[in-house]
Protein backbone atom coordinates (compact mmCIF):
# COMPACT_ATOMS: atom_id res chain seq x y z
CA UNK A 1 0.00 0.00 0.00
CA UNK A 2 1.42 3.54 -1.55
CA UNK A 3 1.83 6.08 1.61
CA UNK A 4 0.29 9.33 1.53
CA UNK A 5 1.91 12.74 1.49
CA UNK A 6 0.40 15.88 2.81
CA UNK A 7 -1.91 17.75 0.47
CA UNK A 8 -0.87 20.67 -1.05
CA UNK A 9 -3.69 23.80 -0.34
CA UNK A 10 -4.44 27.07 -2.08
CA UNK A 11 -6.62 29.70 -0.77
CA UNK A 12 -9.05 32.04 -3.14
CA UNK A 13 -11.25 34.21 -2.78
CA UNK A 14 -12.42 38.10 -3.35
CA UNK A 15 -10.29 41.17 -1.90
CA UNK A 16 -10.91 41.58 1.53
CA UNK A 17 -12.90 38.53 3.05
CA UNK A 18 -9.83 37.44 4.67
CA UNK A 19 -7.36 35.26 2.38
CA UNK A 20 -4.43 36.57 4.18
CA UNK A 21 -6.00 36.43 7.53
CA UNK A 22 -7.00 32.90 6.82
CA UNK A 23 -3.27 32.02 6.47
CA UNK A 24 -2.29 34.24 8.96
CA UNK A 25 -4.35 32.63 11.68
CA UNK A 26 -2.94 29.42 10.44
CA UNK A 27 0.19 30.10 10.92
CA UNK A 28 -0.38 31.71 13.96
CA UNK A 29 -1.83 28.92 15.72
CA UNK A 30 1.52 27.72 15.41
CA UNK A 31 4.14 29.96 14.70
CA UNK A 32 5.00 32.02 17.86
CA UNK A 33 7.59 34.07 16.36
CA UNK A 34 8.60 35.83 13.17
CA UNK A 35 11.98 37.07 12.20
CA UNK A 36 12.59 39.06 8.24
CA UNK A 37 15.19 39.54 6.66
CA UNK A 38 17.66 37.65 4.05
CA UNK A 39 17.41 33.56 4.08
CA UNK A 40 15.74 33.75 7.76
CA UNK A 41 11.58 35.37 5.74
CA UNK A 42 9.91 32.20 5.82
CA UNK A 43 9.46 30.14 2.49
CA UNK A 44 6.16 30.34 0.55
CA UNK A 45 4.66 27.28 2.30
CA UNK A 46 3.01 25.82 5.65
CA UNK A 47 3.59 22.65 6.92
CA UNK A 48 1.32 21.68 9.53
CA UNK A 49 1.70 18.43 11.10
CA UNK A 50 -0.87 16.00 12.40
CA UNK A 51 0.77 15.97 16.13
CA UNK A 52 -0.27 19.40 16.30
CA UNK A 53 -3.49 19.16 14.51
CA UNK A 54 -4.19 16.18 17.39
CA UNK A 55 -3.04 18.71 19.52
CA UNK A 56 -5.39 21.76 18.85
CA UNK A 57 -8.26 18.80 18.87
CA UNK A 58 -7.95 18.86 22.48
CA UNK A 59 -7.98 14.92 22.28
CA UNK A 60 -10.64 14.60 20.18
CA UNK A 61 -8.71 12.81 17.85
CA UNK A 62 -6.33 10.02 17.74
CA UNK A 63 -2.69 10.28 15.36
CA UNK A 64 -3.88 6.97 13.80
CA UNK A 65 -7.08 8.16 12.68
CA UNK A 66 -5.26 10.11 10.08
CA UNK A 67 -3.56 8.54 7.05
CA UNK A 68 -1.59 12.03 6.23
CA UNK A 69 1.57 13.26 7.92
CA UNK A 70 0.05 16.40 7.67
CA UNK A 71 -0.65 19.48 5.41
CA UNK A 72 0.65 22.02 3.26
CA UNK A 73 -0.58 25.19 3.10
CA UNK A 74 0.57 27.45 0.21
CA UNK A 75 1.26 31.57 0.73
CA UNK A 76 0.45 32.58 -2.05
CA UNK A 77 -3.33 33.82 -1.67
CA UNK A 78 -5.56 33.83 -4.84
CA UNK A 79 -5.31 32.61 -8.64
CA UNK A 80 -1.58 32.53 -8.42
CA UNK A 81 -1.04 29.41 -6.56
CA UNK A 82 -3.54 27.57 -9.20
CA UNK A 83 -2.27 29.34 -11.94
CA UNK A 84 1.45 28.98 -11.32
CA UNK A 85 1.47 25.67 -10.38
CA UNK A 86 0.68 23.51 -12.45
CA UNK A 87 1.47 19.50 -13.00
CA UNK A 88 -0.17 16.37 -14.25
CA UNK A 89 -2.13 18.57 -16.97
CA UNK A 90 -3.68 20.59 -14.10
CA UNK A 91 -3.72 22.66 -10.98
CA UNK A 92 -1.07 21.07 -8.57
CA UNK A 93 -3.23 22.33 -5.33
CA UNK A 94 -4.65 18.64 -4.47
CA UNK A 95 -7.22 20.93 -2.55
CA UNK A 96 -8.39 24.68 -2.17
CA UNK A 97 -10.38 27.15 0.72
CA UNK A 98 -12.45 29.57 -1.06
CA UNK A 99 -12.76 32.43 1.58
CA UNK A 100 -15.96 34.50 1.65
CA UNK A 101 -16.95 37.47 3.56
CA UNK A 102 -20.27 35.56 5.55
CA UNK A 103 -21.42 39.39 5.51
CA UNK A 104 -21.07 40.30 1.73
CA UNK A 105 -21.64 36.65 0.10
CA UNK A 106 -20.44 36.19 -3.21
CA UNK A 107 -18.46 39.33 -4.75
CA UNK A 108 -17.10 39.69 -7.85
CA UNK A 109 -13.85 38.03 -7.35
CA UNK A 110 -15.23 34.88 -5.82
CA UNK A 111 -17.08 34.52 -8.75
CA UNK A 112 -13.50 34.57 -10.97
CA UNK A 113 -12.21 31.84 -8.19
CA UNK A 114 -15.52 29.43 -8.35
CA UNK A 115 -14.30 29.95 -12.37
CA UNK A 116 -11.01 29.23 -11.88
CA UNK A 117 -11.96 26.46 -9.59
CA UNK A 118 -14.59 24.76 -12.25
CA UNK A 119 -12.04 25.14 -14.92
CA UNK A 120 -9.27 23.05 -12.88
CA UNK A 121 -11.69 21.02 -11.99
CA UNK A 122 -10.68 20.93 -8.00
CA UNK A 123 -12.36 19.79 -5.10
CA UNK A 124 -12.56 22.77 -2.50
CA UNK A 125 -14.07 24.02 0.96
CA UNK A 126 -15.87 26.96 1.82
CA UNK A 127 -14.88 29.23 4.80
CA UNK A 128 -16.89 31.61 5.82
CA UNK A 129 -14.73 34.09 8.05
CA UNK A 130 -16.24 36.54 9.94
CA UNK A 131 -18.62 35.41 11.84
CA UNK A 132 -17.45 38.18 14.90
CA UNK A 133 -19.49 41.11 12.58
CA UNK A 134 -22.81 39.03 12.61
CA UNK A 135 -25.14 41.13 14.86
CA UNK A 136 -25.27 39.83 18.78
CA UNK A 137 -22.06 37.96 18.50
CA UNK A 138 -20.65 37.10 22.09
CA UNK A 139 -17.30 36.78 22.46
CA UNK A 140 -16.22 33.52 23.90
CA UNK A 141 -13.13 31.64 24.71
CA UNK A 142 -13.92 28.51 22.70
CA UNK A 143 -11.92 28.34 19.32
CA UNK A 144 -13.87 25.14 18.27
CA UNK A 145 -17.13 26.37 16.01
CA UNK A 146 -19.64 23.78 17.02
CA UNK A 147 -18.67 24.77 21.14
CA UNK A 148 -18.47 28.70 19.84
CA UNK A 149 -22.34 28.31 18.29
CA UNK A 150 -23.81 26.72 21.51
CA UNK A 151 -22.65 29.40 23.21
CA UNK A 152 -24.30 32.21 21.58
CA UNK A 153 -27.54 33.65 22.07
CA UNK A 154 -30.63 32.49 20.06
CA UNK A 155 -30.83 35.91 18.14
CA UNK A 156 -27.38 35.60 16.74
CA UNK A 157 -27.66 31.95 15.88
CA UNK A 158 -30.98 33.05 13.70
CA UNK A 159 -28.87 35.65 12.25
CA UNK A 160 -26.13 33.17 11.31
CA UNK A 161 -28.41 30.79 9.38
CA UNK A 162 -29.80 33.75 7.67
CA UNK A 163 -26.30 34.57 6.14
CA UNK A 164 -25.35 31.03 5.56
CA UNK A 165 -28.45 30.06 3.62
CA UNK A 166 -27.70 32.77 1.13
CA UNK A 167 -24.41 31.69 0.36
CA UNK A 168 -25.80 28.44 0.04
CA UNK A 169 -28.37 30.11 -2.33
CA UNK A 170 -25.67 32.16 -4.45
CA UNK A 171 -23.38 29.07 -4.49
CA UNK A 172 -26.37 26.73 -5.95
CA UNK A 173 -26.68 29.33 -8.56
CA UNK A 174 -23.31 29.41 -9.52
CA UNK A 175 -23.99 25.36 -9.77
CA UNK A 176 -22.06 24.14 -6.13
CA UNK A 177 -24.77 22.25 -3.87
CA UNK A 178 -23.57 23.20 -0.07
CA UNK A 179 -24.71 23.21 3.44
CA UNK A 180 -22.55 23.46 7.06
CA UNK A 181 -19.85 20.81 7.25
CA UNK A 182 -21.53 20.05 10.45
CA UNK A 183 -24.32 18.96 8.31
CA UNK A 184 -23.34 17.14 5.72
CA UNK A 185 -23.88 12.93 5.42
CA UNK A 186 -22.05 12.58 1.95
CA UNK A 187 -19.34 15.06 0.78
CA UNK A 188 -19.38 13.83 -3.02
CA UNK A 189 -22.83 15.85 -2.98
CA UNK A 190 -22.38 18.99 -1.26
CA UNK A 191 -19.57 21.52 -0.89
CA UNK A 192 -19.11 21.97 2.93
CA UNK A 193 -19.42 25.85 4.53
CA UNK A 194 -16.97 26.23 7.66
CA UNK A 195 -18.13 29.69 9.60
CA UNK A 196 -14.71 31.19 11.14
CA UNK A 197 -13.16 34.32 12.77
CA UNK A 198 -9.94 34.65 11.81
CA UNK A 199 -9.58 37.66 13.91
CA UNK A 200 -10.22 35.26 17.10
CA UNK A 201 -9.26 32.20 15.42
CA UNK A 202 -12.76 30.48 15.83
CA UNK A 203 -13.34 27.51 13.68
CA UNK A 204 -9.67 26.99 12.43
CA UNK A 205 -9.68 23.81 13.85
CA UNK A 206 -12.42 22.55 11.92
CA UNK A 207 -10.85 24.21 8.95
CA UNK A 208 -7.75 21.08 9.01
CA UNK A 209 -10.21 18.32 10.38
CA UNK A 210 -12.65 18.66 7.45
CA UNK A 211 -9.61 19.21 4.97
CA UNK A 212 -8.08 16.36 6.29
CA UNK A 213 -10.79 14.31 6.01
CA UNK A 214 -12.03 15.14 2.56
CA UNK A 215 -7.91 14.72 1.57
CA UNK A 216 -7.50 11.07 2.82
CA UNK A 217 -10.93 10.08 1.81
CA UNK A 218 -11.14 11.28 -2.07
CA UNK A 219 -7.85 12.40 -2.87
CA UNK A 220 -5.96 9.26 -1.76
CA UNK A 221 -4.52 8.60 -5.64
CA UNK A 222 -3.79 11.86 -5.99
CA UNK A 223 -1.92 12.07 -2.95
CA UNK A 224 -0.02 9.25 -3.42
CA UNK A 225 3.77 9.70 -2.55
CA UNK A 226 5.58 9.16 -6.73
CA UNK A 227 8.80 7.61 -6.45
CA UNK A 228 11.11 8.96 -9.62
CA UNK A 229 12.97 12.44 -10.36
CA UNK A 230 11.81 15.24 -8.19
CA UNK A 231 9.57 17.79 -9.72
CA UNK A 232 8.93 20.66 -8.32
CA UNK A 233 6.57 23.74 -9.48
CA UNK A 234 8.61 26.97 -9.48
CA UNK A 235 5.93 29.72 -7.27
CA UNK A 236 8.79 32.93 -7.47
CA UNK A 237 12.19 33.56 -8.56
CA UNK A 238 14.31 36.08 -5.82
CA UNK A 239 17.67 37.31 -6.67
CA UNK A 240 20.10 37.92 -3.49
CA UNK A 241 23.48 39.41 -3.37
CA UNK A 242 24.57 36.94 -0.92
CA UNK A 243 23.19 33.62 -1.99
CA UNK A 244 22.98 34.36 -6.08
CA UNK A 245 19.60 33.45 -7.68
CA UNK A 246 16.71 31.31 -5.27
CA UNK A 247 13.33 29.48 -6.62
CA UNK A 248 10.59 29.85 -4.26
CA UNK A 249 9.07 26.17 -5.44
CA UNK A 250 6.48 23.92 -4.32
CA UNK A 251 8.30 19.88 -4.59
CA UNK A 252 5.45 17.56 -5.15
CA UNK A 253 7.73 14.59 -6.41
CA UNK A 254 10.42 12.57 -5.46
CA UNK A 255 13.19 14.22 -3.34
CA UNK A 256 15.94 16.23 -3.88
CA UNK A 257 19.79 17.23 -2.63
CA UNK A 258 22.17 19.04 -2.73
CA UNK A 259 24.21 18.46 -5.66
CA UNK A 260 21.80 17.45 -7.80
CA UNK A 261 21.71 18.35 -11.76
CA UNK A 262 17.92 19.92 -12.52
CA UNK A 263 16.41 21.44 -15.63
CA UNK A 264 14.43 24.92 -15.43
CA UNK A 265 12.42 26.80 -17.94
CA UNK A 266 14.58 30.18 -18.59
CA UNK A 267 13.53 33.47 -20.47
CA UNK A 268 16.54 32.17 -23.02
CA UNK A 269 15.05 28.31 -22.88
CA UNK A 270 15.68 25.25 -21.04
CA UNK A 271 19.39 25.36 -18.92
CA UNK A 272 21.03 23.02 -17.10
CA UNK A 273 21.79 23.91 -13.38
CA UNK A 274 22.74 22.48 -10.00
CA UNK A 275 21.55 22.89 -6.79
CA UNK A 276 23.53 24.64 -4.63
CA UNK A 277 21.18 25.04 -0.84
CA UNK A 278 18.29 23.66 0.60
CA UNK A 279 16.24 25.49 2.37
CA UNK A 280 12.83 24.70 4.12
CA UNK A 281 10.65 26.18 7.24
CA UNK A 282 12.01 25.27 10.39
CA UNK A 283 9.05 23.61 11.90
CA UNK A 284 5.49 24.56 13.06
CA UNK A 285 6.39 27.05 15.60
CA UNK A 286 9.16 29.44 14.09
CA UNK A 287 8.94 31.24 10.99
CA UNK A 288 12.95 30.64 10.45
CA UNK A 289 14.09 28.96 7.60
CA UNK A 290 16.78 26.21 7.52
CA UNK A 291 19.32 24.44 5.34
CA UNK A 292 18.67 21.10 4.48
CA UNK A 293 21.09 18.74 2.14
CA UNK A 294 17.86 16.69 1.04
CA UNK A 295 14.17 17.16 1.19
CA UNK A 296 11.49 15.14 0.15
CA UNK A 297 7.84 15.82 -1.79
CA UNK A 298 5.61 17.41 -0.45
CA UNK A 299 7.06 20.55 0.92
CA UNK A 300 7.88 23.93 0.11
CA UNK A 301 11.19 25.23 -0.37
CA UNK A 302 14.11 27.24 -1.45
CA UNK A 303 16.17 26.35 -3.88
CA UNK A 304 19.20 28.19 -4.39
CA UNK A 305 20.62 27.40 -8.12
CA UNK A 306 24.42 27.76 -9.04
CA UNK A 307 23.68 29.85 -12.18
CA UNK A 308 22.02 33.41 -12.64
CA UNK A 309 19.69 32.22 -14.92
CA UNK A 310 16.39 34.60 -15.37
CA UNK A 311 13.88 31.52 -14.49
CA UNK A 312 10.22 31.53 -15.35
CA UNK A 313 7.65 31.85 -12.20
CA UNK A 314 5.20 29.10 -13.58
CA UNK A 315 6.78 26.43 -14.99
CA UNK A 316 8.48 23.22 -13.86
CA UNK A 317 11.68 22.17 -11.90
CA UNK A 318 13.30 18.53 -12.63
CA UNK A 319 16.19 17.02 -11.38
CA UNK A 320 18.09 15.16 -14.00
CA UNK A 321 20.61 12.24 -14.55
CA UNK A 322 21.49 10.40 -17.53
CA UNK A 323 17.97 8.33 -17.66
CA UNK A 324 15.80 11.05 -17.82
CA UNK A 325 17.60 13.99 -19.95
CA UNK A 326 15.83 13.85 -23.03
CA UNK A 327 11.95 12.97 -21.80
CA UNK A 328 12.62 16.16 -19.04
CA UNK A 329 13.70 18.53 -21.65
CA UNK A 330 10.52 17.18 -23.52
CA UNK A 331 7.84 18.28 -21.15
CA UNK A 332 9.82 21.50 -20.31
CA UNK A 333 9.64 22.28 -23.89
CA UNK A 334 5.55 21.00 -23.92
CA UNK A 335 4.70 23.33 -20.86
CA UNK A 336 6.47 26.37 -22.41
CA UNK A 337 3.72 25.96 -25.31
CA UNK A 338 1.19 28.85 -24.36
CA UNK A 339 -2.30 27.17 -24.89
CA UNK A 340 -3.87 30.09 -25.87
CA UNK A 341 -6.73 30.73 -28.89
CA UNK A 342 -5.10 33.43 -30.64
CA UNK A 343 -6.91 35.69 -33.33
CA UNK A 344 -5.35 37.88 -36.13
CA UNK A 345 -7.50 40.87 -34.08
CA UNK A 346 -7.61 41.36 -30.48
CA UNK A 347 -5.66 42.34 -27.41
CA UNK A 348 -2.42 42.37 -26.51
CA UNK A 349 -1.31 40.01 -23.06
CA UNK A 350 1.44 40.16 -21.47
CA UNK A 351 1.94 38.67 -17.88
CA UNK A 352 4.25 37.88 -15.13
CA UNK A 353 3.87 33.59 -15.66
CA UNK A 354 2.35 30.92 -18.47
CA UNK A 355 -0.26 30.50 -15.61
CA UNK A 356 -0.94 33.52 -15.39
CA UNK A 357 -1.37 34.07 -19.06
CA UNK A 358 -3.64 31.24 -19.67
CA UNK A 359 -5.78 32.56 -16.28
CA UNK A 360 -6.42 35.98 -17.64
CA UNK A 361 -6.88 34.74 -21.42
CA UNK A 362 -9.53 32.24 -19.75
CA UNK A 363 -11.64 34.78 -18.54
CA UNK A 364 -11.05 37.85 -21.23
CA UNK A 365 -13.00 34.36 -23.43
CA UNK A 366 -15.94 34.31 -21.07
CA UNK A 367 -15.96 38.17 -22.59
CA UNK A 368 -15.64 37.01 -25.64
CA UNK A 369 -12.37 39.37 -26.39
CA UNK A 370 -10.00 38.51 -28.54
CA UNK A 371 -6.66 38.10 -27.92
CA UNK A 372 -3.82 39.24 -30.75
CA UNK A 373 -0.45 37.73 -29.31
CA UNK A 374 0.11 36.56 -25.12
CA UNK A 375 3.90 36.88 -23.93
CA UNK A 376 5.45 36.60 -20.72
CA UNK A 377 6.90 39.48 -19.49
CA UNK A 378 6.86 43.49 -18.81
CA UNK A 379 5.39 45.76 -21.31
CA UNK A 380 8.27 47.54 -23.18
CA UNK A 381 9.07 50.09 -25.52
CA UNK A 382 8.98 47.81 -29.17
CA UNK A 383 5.68 46.27 -27.43
CA UNK A 384 4.11 50.28 -27.89
CA UNK A 385 5.29 50.82 -30.94
CA UNK A 386 4.39 47.50 -32.45
CA UNK A 387 0.73 48.10 -30.96
CA UNK A 388 0.72 51.60 -32.15
CA UNK A 389 1.77 50.56 -35.57
CA UNK A 390 -1.84 48.56 -35.80
CA UNK A 391 -4.20 49.50 -38.60
CA UNK A 392 -7.26 48.27 -36.61
CA UNK A 393 -7.57 51.22 -33.82
CA UNK A 394 -9.48 48.08 -31.95
CA UNK A 395 -6.31 46.42 -31.81
CA UNK A 396 -4.41 48.99 -29.91
CA UNK A 397 -4.52 48.19 -26.57
CA UNK A 398 -2.37 46.40 -24.23
CA UNK A 399 -3.10 44.01 -21.07
CA UNK A 400 -0.80 43.68 -18.62
CA UNK A 401 -1.11 41.52 -15.72
CA UNK A 402 1.20 42.00 -12.88
CA UNK A 403 3.27 42.91 -14.75
CA UNK A 404 5.07 46.64 -14.92
CA UNK A 405 6.04 49.06 -17.57
CA UNK A 406 9.44 49.94 -18.69
CA UNK A 407 10.90 53.42 -18.38
CA UNK A 408 11.13 53.66 -22.37
CA UNK A 409 7.84 52.05 -22.87
CA UNK A 410 6.37 54.97 -20.73
CA UNK A 411 8.27 57.62 -22.54
CA UNK A 412 6.99 55.93 -25.98
CA UNK A 413 3.24 56.06 -24.70
CA UNK A 414 3.72 59.72 -24.80
CA UNK A 415 3.48 59.61 -28.15
CA UNK A 416 1.08 57.30 -28.91
CA UNK A 417 -2.67 57.07 -29.11
CA UNK A 418 -2.94 53.25 -27.37
CA UNK A 419 -4.42 51.78 -24.65
CA UNK A 420 -2.63 49.91 -21.30
CA UNK A 421 -4.10 48.76 -18.75
CA UNK A 422 -2.70 47.02 -15.98
CA UNK A 423 -3.75 45.16 -12.59
CA UNK A 424 -2.94 42.24 -10.19
CA UNK A 425 -6.38 41.09 -10.48
CA UNK A 426 -7.99 39.41 -13.02
CA UNK A 427 -11.52 40.24 -12.62
CA UNK A 428 -10.55 44.15 -12.30
CA UNK A 429 -7.94 43.78 -15.82
CA UNK A 430 -10.85 41.98 -18.13
CA UNK A 431 -13.76 44.77 -16.51
CA UNK A 432 -11.23 47.43 -17.42
CA UNK A 433 -10.13 45.85 -21.01
CA UNK A 434 -13.55 45.35 -21.77
CA UNK A 435 -14.71 48.99 -20.62
CA UNK A 436 -12.07 50.55 -22.99
CA UNK A 437 -13.10 48.70 -26.14
CA UNK A 438 -16.68 49.47 -25.82
CA UNK A 439 -15.65 53.74 -25.64
CA UNK A 440 -12.74 52.91 -28.34
CA UNK A 441 -16.16 51.80 -30.81
CA UNK A 442 -18.20 53.99 -29.32
CA UNK A 443 -15.44 56.65 -30.18
CA UNK A 444 -14.58 55.32 -33.60
CA UNK A 445 -18.39 55.12 -34.27
CA UNK A 446 -18.95 59.11 -33.49
CA UNK A 447 -15.47 59.66 -35.71
CA UNK A 448 -17.14 58.06 -38.78
CA UNK A 449 -20.75 59.55 -38.54
CA UNK A 450 -19.09 63.05 -38.44
CA UNK A 451 -16.77 62.05 -41.47
CA UNK A 452 -19.19 60.28 -43.71
CA UNK A 453 -23.49 60.73 -44.75
CA UNK A 454 -24.77 57.95 -42.09
CA UNK A 455 -27.84 56.57 -43.78
CA UNK A 456 -30.61 57.84 -42.01
CA UNK A 457 -34.42 58.75 -42.18
CA UNK A 458 -36.66 61.71 -41.14
CA UNK A 459 -39.85 62.64 -41.79
CA UNK A 460 -41.47 66.24 -41.60
CA UNK A 461 -43.81 67.07 -38.64
CA UNK A 462 -47.18 68.83 -40.40
CA UNK A 463 -47.40 70.92 -37.34
CA UNK A 464 -44.17 72.54 -37.65
CA UNK A 465 -44.01 74.04 -41.17
CA UNK A 466 -42.41 77.63 -40.89
CA UNK A 467 -41.80 78.08 -44.52
CA UNK A 468 -42.69 76.48 -47.20
CA UNK A 469 -39.55 77.68 -50.15
CA UNK A 470 -36.31 79.72 -50.20
CA UNK A 471 -35.11 77.67 -48.04
CA UNK A 472 -37.70 74.94 -46.47
CA UNK A 473 -37.79 75.50 -42.56
CA UNK A 474 -40.09 72.51 -40.92
CA UNK A 475 -39.67 70.60 -37.70
CA UNK A 476 -38.49 67.18 -38.50
CA UNK A 477 -38.17 64.12 -36.90
CA UNK A 478 -35.07 61.64 -36.79
CA UNK A 479 -35.85 58.29 -37.00
CA UNK A 480 -32.75 56.83 -37.44
CA UNK A 481 -28.90 57.19 -38.13
CA UNK A 482 -27.78 60.93 -37.97
CA UNK A 483 -29.09 64.29 -39.82
CA UNK A 484 -25.89 66.82 -40.28
CA UNK A 485 -25.86 69.93 -42.22
CA UNK A 486 -24.59 69.51 -45.62
CA UNK A 487 -26.72 66.41 -46.06
CA UNK A 488 -28.44 65.76 -49.38
CA UNK A 489 -31.45 64.24 -49.10
CA UNK A 490 -33.41 61.93 -51.56
CA UNK A 491 -37.16 60.79 -51.93
CA UNK A 492 -38.12 57.17 -51.58
CA UNK A 493 -38.19 57.44 -55.62
CA UNK A 494 -34.56 57.64 -55.31
CA UNK A 495 -35.25 61.71 -55.99
CA UNK A 496 -33.48 64.89 -55.29
CA UNK A 497 -34.94 66.24 -52.36
CA UNK A 498 -32.87 69.37 -51.13
CA UNK A 499 -29.52 70.10 -48.87
CA UNK A 500 -29.39 70.72 -45.47
CA UNK A 501 -28.06 73.94 -44.09
CA UNK A 502 -28.62 73.92 -40.76
CA UNK A 503 -30.22 72.48 -37.84
CA UNK A 504 -31.68 74.01 -34.28
CA UNK A 505 -32.91 72.96 -31.19
CA UNK A 506 -34.99 75.31 -29.89
CA UNK A 507 -32.10 78.81 -29.76
CA UNK A 508 -28.86 76.53 -30.55
CA UNK A 509 -27.53 75.40 -33.14
CA UNK A 510 -26.45 72.54 -34.33
CA UNK A 511 -24.02 70.47 -36.38
CA UNK A 512 -26.10 67.01 -36.33
CA UNK A 513 -29.00 65.39 -34.73
CA UNK A 514 -29.08 61.87 -33.94
CA UNK A 515 -32.15 59.16 -33.93
CA UNK A 516 -34.75 60.19 -31.85
CA UNK A 517 -34.65 64.13 -32.24
CA UNK A 518 -36.96 66.31 -33.29
CA UNK A 519 -35.24 69.24 -34.14
CA UNK A 520 -36.24 72.16 -37.03
CA UNK A 521 -34.18 72.81 -40.12
CA UNK A 522 -33.73 74.88 -43.26
CA UNK A 523 -33.96 72.90 -46.84
CA UNK A 524 -32.42 74.18 -49.53
CA UNK A 525 -33.09 73.64 -53.34
CA UNK A 526 -36.81 72.25 -53.05
CA UNK A 527 -40.09 73.39 -52.00
CA UNK A 528 -42.61 72.10 -49.81
CA UNK A 529 -45.67 70.12 -51.56
CA UNK A 530 -43.70 69.91 -54.36
CA UNK A 531 -40.56 68.14 -53.96
CA UNK A 532 -41.11 66.92 -50.49
CA UNK A 533 -44.29 66.23 -48.52
CA UNK A 534 -45.31 66.40 -44.63
CA UNK A 535 -45.64 62.78 -43.52
CA UNK A 536 -43.10 61.09 -46.07
CA UNK A 537 -39.90 59.30 -45.73
CA UNK A 538 -37.14 60.91 -46.35
CA UNK A 539 -33.34 59.56 -46.73
CA UNK A 540 -30.08 61.11 -46.46
CA UNK A 541 -28.34 60.29 -49.55
CA UNK A 542 -25.08 58.38 -49.33
CA UNK A 543 -22.34 56.98 -51.27
CA UNK A 544 -20.91 53.24 -52.38
CA UNK A 545 -18.18 53.64 -51.09
CA UNK A 546 -20.46 54.41 -47.47
CA UNK A 547 -21.65 51.06 -48.01
CA UNK A 548 -18.55 49.37 -48.32
CA UNK A 549 -17.36 50.77 -45.00
CA UNK A 550 -20.39 50.19 -43.25
CA UNK A 551 -20.51 46.48 -44.61
CA UNK A 552 -16.56 46.21 -43.00
CA UNK A 553 -17.83 47.38 -39.60
CA UNK A 554 -21.65 48.20 -39.02
CA UNK A 555 -23.20 50.88 -36.83
CA UNK A 556 -26.25 50.61 -34.84
CA UNK A 557 -29.16 48.08 -36.10
CA UNK A 558 -31.51 51.04 -37.06
CA UNK A 559 -28.99 52.65 -39.36
CA UNK A 560 -28.05 49.62 -41.11
CA UNK A 561 -31.82 48.66 -41.75
CA UNK A 562 -31.98 52.16 -42.94
CA UNK A 563 -28.98 51.41 -45.12
CA UNK A 564 -30.64 48.49 -46.95
CA UNK A 565 -33.42 50.48 -47.90
CA UNK A 566 -31.76 53.19 -49.62
CA UNK A 567 -30.14 50.63 -50.88
CA UNK A 568 -33.74 49.50 -52.50
CA UNK A 569 -33.83 52.60 -53.72
CA UNK A 570 -30.84 53.24 -55.71
CA UNK A 571 -31.10 49.96 -57.25
CA UNK A 572 -34.56 51.03 -58.74
CA UNK A 573 -32.35 52.93 -61.38
CA UNK A 574 -29.03 50.66 -61.06
CA UNK A 575 -29.63 46.89 -60.64
CA UNK A 576 -25.29 46.62 -59.52
CA UNK A 577 -25.68 49.79 -57.20
CA UNK A 578 -23.61 49.07 -53.94
CA UNK A 579 -22.25 45.87 -55.43
CA UNK A 580 -18.42 47.29 -56.51
CA UNK A 581 -16.55 46.64 -53.78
Amino acid sequence: MSTLRQPIISVLGHVDHGKTSILDAIRGTFVSSKEAGGITQRIAATEIDVERIVELSGGKYKKNMFKIPGLLFVDTPGHVAFSNMRARGGALADIAILVIDINDGLMPQTIESINILKKFKSPFIIVANKIDLIPFYTKTSENSFLDFVKNQRNEYVQELEKKLYEIVNQMYNQGFPSERFDRISDFTKAIPIVPVSAKYKIGLMEILLTISGLAQRFLAESISNVEGNAKASILEMRRDESIGTALDVILYQGSIQVGDRILVNTSEGIKETRVRALFVNKSNRSSKAVEKKSVTSASGVRIVISDKFDVIPGTTLIHIDSTNIDSAKNELMEETTVKIELSENGVTLKADTLGSLEAVAFELKQKNISIRTAVIGEINRRDIIDVSTLPDQMNRIMAGFNVGISSDAKTALQSNDIGVITSNIIYGLVQSVDEWLRKRKEDMEEERKQGMPVPSRIRIIPEYIFRAAKPVIVGVKVNSGRLKVGDNLIRPDGKYAGTIKSIREGDISKKFADAGSEVAVSIEGVTLNRQIFPDQDIFVDITEEVVKNLRISSLDEDTMKTLEEIIKIKRKENIFWGTRM
